[in-house]
Order: C-alpha cells, then structure tokens, then sequence
C-alpha cells in the first residue's frame, strides 16, 4: 500500500472535530478534482509501498486512539482490508475518508464520505482525458447505497457557490435513507480568507434546510500544512 505520510494531529472536519488522531494518507487516487488540496496523492502521487504491519507499528508509536484513513483514496488497495483488521484488533477507532466511488470490505467505525459534485471536476481544456474519467466515476450511486447500509457515517460536500447547495439537495433526493443529521456542507478553500465569505451564506443555509455546517479547522488552526 503506497502510503505519502502517517502522523499524528487533530481532526479538522465532521462530527469528530476536534479529536487527536494519527492519520494515514494513502497515495493514489481514481479521480481529479481542481480543487484537491492534496495533489501529491492525486495529481503527483509520491510515497512508499508498506505492509499493513509496518503501518500498524508506525501508528502505534503514537498513544492515539482514534486513527483515519485518509488520500487520496484508499479504498483502492486491497491492503486497507487487513490494516484495518489489524487496527481494530490493536483496539483502535477508525475513520476512513473515500469519495465514495469504491468499495473493500474492510472494518471501518465512521465512514467519512466526500461525494463529489460537477463542481469538482477538471477543465476540459487543461486534461481532457482526465476530466473525462473523472466526470464518468465521481458518482457511484451503488456504492454510496453499500456504505451508508454497512456503517456509521458522515457525508460531506464541498460548496463553492449556491448552485452546489442545489446540486447536493438534488443528490440527497436519490438516496432517502440517507439521515439528513449526518450531512455535512464544507466551504471550498485552502486559506481562511477563502473559507470566511462562503461561511458567511452557507451557515445559515444549512440551518435553513437542517444539515449540518462542515468548518475545516485544520485550515484554521495550521493553513495548508503537511502533516496536520
């Protein structure tokens, strides 16, 4: 499993904010979104191949017990089965953060979902053959009906502007069972001068339809660093 970087820092996003954890970004990703914060996982994967033990021993370092899976996507690798059996033995909470697009049966205690909307995907005129790809892959309506059945989760959208509030309405409608509670809408940006004016209309948008406000405190709290 090819892994960018393991590390221990606080979870900046959805209902456990605010809590230590030691997060582990997998390198390789299915889609292209312009806005990736993460581009040396997606846009320019880098990292190293380990084994779901070494993993397992680089996380134990640390005395954390909540750990997130995070990309990238790792749903990709078939390694993300037995790491995540070897952290729940090792008496470990488990996040793990996907787009939703592809599905392991792995053991997961919060099942972070990204769904990604039309706004997410690349200029045509800049990859073509990549925004392609990703405009035919970044809804997977199966997988989305799988994951919402097997396990605890959350959905978070990223909005840019009102049309996407009316995009994620839309694409609520298509799964009821989807518990509104657990539905999250998160600003677009990599800075807090970015994040601040759409908080300002999305805020209470989302007190208007009762979803939740998704803030991205690690942006807050560090910018857009490495390793937090």
């Amino acid at each position: 499993m090819r892994i960018a970087e393991i590390y221990r820092s606080i979870q900046g996003e959805g209902l456990l904010s605010g809590t230590p954890s030691v997060f582990v970004r997998a390198s390789g990703c299915n889609l292209r979104c312009w806005f990736c914060d993460t581009p040396y996982v997606s846009w320019h994967p880098e990292g190293e191949d380990l084994e779901p033990a070494s993993i397992l021993a680089r996380v134990c370092e640390w005395d954390a017990p909540h750990v997130v899976l995070t990309g990238g996507e790792p749903m990709l690798f078939a390694e993300l089965i037995p790491l995540t059996e070897a952290l729940h033995a090792a008496g470990r909470h488990i996040t793990i953060e996907t787009a939703g697009t592809l599905d392991l049966p792995v053991h997961c205690d919060l099942m972070s979902i990204s769904p990604k909307l039309s706004n997410s995907t690349p200029s045509a005129s800049a990859t073509a053959a990549w925004a392609r790809r990703h405009e035919r892959t970044r809804h997977a309506p199966h997988v989305i009906r799988r994951l919402v059945r097997d396990y605890a989760y959350q959905l978070k959208f990223v909005i840019h502007s009102p049309a996407d509030c009316d995009e994620a309405l839309n694409w609520l409608r298509l799964f009821p069972e989807i518990d509104r509670g657990r539905v999250m809408l998160m600003p677009q940006g990599v800075t807090a001068e970015q994040l601040a004016p759409i908080a300002e209309w999305l805020i209470p948008y989302c007190e208007s339809e009762s979803l939740r406000y998704c803030p991205r405190r690690q942006i807050e709290w560090f910018g857009l660093v490495r390793g937090t």
